[in-house]
């Protein structure tokens, strides 16, 4: 992959901003060769010795951890000398589940952008200080700075002081000490508050390389002003995943199996005011939809996607035994899932899906279940439209139980065929994430 001049794509833009330095510290000695370790690592073309893997994990999302495990695999099979670190938000639990050294996102001394209190304001400014200088120190000791998958740039449950913040500021001590960044099949947008576009664009714009899971990705970016005309679209790396060994084939005859993934969905801010209503409303209408597959003598397999998840489920659970307290509970699985690796074998136990969260819709393609998707954003519209199930989507706090009962009726009646369109593009998902992979180990690896 080359820019229009023949040189590696990112290497102009590195070269350029190397020659404004070079410009400005002419005649100064001391600083020529701070300028010289700074830049050491850009004007190579050896492989990493050390790579930092950045992304929300560890905090109990399973697309996020199944996203990190993907591209751990496929570092350790291409750069098995390589030294990774994974940059996240629980460094113990990441470091247990996937075997691999982990720096904490946040070094602040200060509780965190979440929390409130005089000591929290007391020490916001000086804890956002020491911050910034510790991650320069840690990005001094990185060679390549990759984010793998996740929808990284929006703000989803998310403050400016969050997320957005973090992702700037290790991009920025990435660049300051002279190493690369690529954002791998990432999902991008909506970012509705302002300071959180800037900072997360600021930090887009940062990376030598950027590749979106999805053409509105892409297109969001673009709207925001970054220049996108270098950037590809590459599959969810989570699908480059290995499937579970699936189970033999059932009979027509046999009960169908619907996986229901909920969420504890309340809204895009989880903190907005409207919040408790949106989940109660989203609460009782999946609990109709649960009762009125089990009236029709399906089994349901209830399928989660993050740890917060379990309030959903217990007050599902509840809603379902007050109204039909005589089913039997053989009718309903539910089982924890800890990692997206349990909730594919959980999904494997299916044969169609409706769901949420855009890794449970994932999963269900993936392994070739015909899918609604009842998404809070575009991301799921977009993928059920590319594997030919675009009639097949709601969103979430519109959902209408009427049309998902037709929906859900017409899926099952063609679902064979649907199936087969599923897994076509599955297979070309696949060597697409090939392609990718080798553009990596051409340009980054």
């Amino acid at each position: 992959m080359e820019a229009t001049d023949g040189t590696p794509l990112g290497a102009s833009a590195t070269a350029a901003s190397n020659g404004v330095l070079e410009r400005s510290l002419s005649g100064k000695r001391p600083v020529q060769k701070i300028r010289e370790l700074l830049f050491r690592r850009s004007e190579r073309r050896k492989p990493p010795t050390r790579v930092g893997l950045f992304g929300l994990f560890g905090c109990g999302n399973l697309g996020n951890d199944g996203s990190l495990e993907a591209m751990l695999e496929f570092l350790r099979q291409v750069r098995p000398d390589a030294e990774i670190v994974c940059i996240c938000a629980d460094v113990e639990l990441v470091r247990r589940n996937h075997d691999v050294e982990a720096l904490p996102i946040d070094w602040s001394p200060s509780p965190g952008h979440r929390s409130g209190g005089a000591r929290a304001s007391l020490f916001k400014l000086p804890g956002k200080f020491l911050d910034l200088f510790a991650t320069i120190r840690r990005a001094w000791n990185i060679d390549l700075l990759i984010v793998p998958g996740t929808g990284i740039l929006d703000d989803f449950g998310e403050r400016p002081w969050g997320m957005p913040y973090h992702l700037l500021k290790w991009c920025a001590a990435a660049r300051l000490t002279g190493t690369e960044i690529a954002f791998v099949s990432i999902g991008a947008g909506p970012i509705n508050h302002p300071v959180s576009r800037w900072l997360m664009t600021s930090a887009a714009r940062l990376a030598q390389y950027r590749s979106y899971r999805d053409s509105i990705s892409k297109e969001y970016m673009a709207g925001t002003g970054l220049d996108v005309s270098r950037d590809q679209i590459y599959p969810d790396i989570a699908f480059s995943l290995p499937s579970p060994q699936l189970a033999a084939k059932k009979s027509e005859a046999e009960v169908l199996t619907v996986g229901v993934g909920v969420m504890s969905y309340s809204g895009w801010y989880n903190f907005a005011d409207s919040g408790g209503s949106i989940y109660s409303a989203y609460v009782d209408k999946i609990t109709r939809f649960i009762i009125w597959l089990l009236d029709r003598g399906n089994r349901v397999r209830i399928l989660t996607g993050e740890t917060s998840d379990g309030r959903a489920v217990s007050d599902i659970r509840q809603a379902i035994s007050n109204v039909r307290p005589d089913f039997a509970d053989h009718r309903i699985v539910v089982e924890p899932a800890a990692s997206l690796q349990d909730l594919l074998r959980h999904v494997a136990d299916t044969d169609v899906v409706v769901a949420t969260r855009f890794h449970n819709v994932v999963c269900a393609l993936k392994l070739g279940r015909p899918t609604i998707s009842l998404g809070y954003a575009q991301k799921n519209d977009v993928l059920l439209a590319d594997m030919g199930l675009g009639q097949f989507c709601q969103h979430i706090e519109k959902l209408n139980l009427d049309l998902l009962y037709e929906q859900f009726l017409e899926l099952v009646s063609q679902r064979k065929e649907y199936e087969q369109t599923v897994r076509t593009m599955i297979t070309v998902y696949a060597d697409r994430l090939e392609m990718q992979n080798s553009v990596l180990l051409a340009n980054f690896l």
